[in-house]
């Protein structure tokens, strides 16, 4: 499966933004998907994943609360919705999918990669 994300920029902190991954190849419903995030010099983080079907999520605890996955098989598409938006929350963010079920964070688990977009907070 490609991957390619979409929907970062600059906004204020307080402010909202949706990024976007779509996907391109096999069956994206066939993936378990997730949105990573990395600063300058930093791991590449967890952030948020679902299950195949859309029906269970799993958050990291520094967005539960604020942001929202979601995916829309029909369109082969991956969403983060990002509400509250802090500055520490400024990152590329990559869309990534994987053949296994979740529970598993580690970026090494996830076999597919987008290439990232950047989300800048300002205070």
């Amino acid at each position: 499966v490609q991957l390619q994300a979409s929907g970062g920029g600059l906004v204020q902190a307080g402010g909202s933004l949706r990024l976007s991954c779509a996907a391109s190849g096999r069956s994206f419903r066939s993936y378990t998907a997730a949105w990573f995030r990395q600063t300058p010099g930093k791991e590449r983080d967890f952030v948020a994943a679902i299950d195949m079907n859309g029906r269970s999520t799993d958050y990291a605890d520094s967005v539960k609360g604020r942001f929202t996955i979601s995916r829309d098989n029909a369109k082969n598409t991956l969403f983060l919705q990002m509400n509250s938006l802090k500055s520490e929350d400024t990152a590329i963010y990559y869309c990534a999918a994987q053949s296994y079920g979740l529970g598993n964070r580690a970026r090494t688990a996830y076999g597919y990669w987008g290439q990232g977009t950047q989300v800048t907070v300002s205070s």
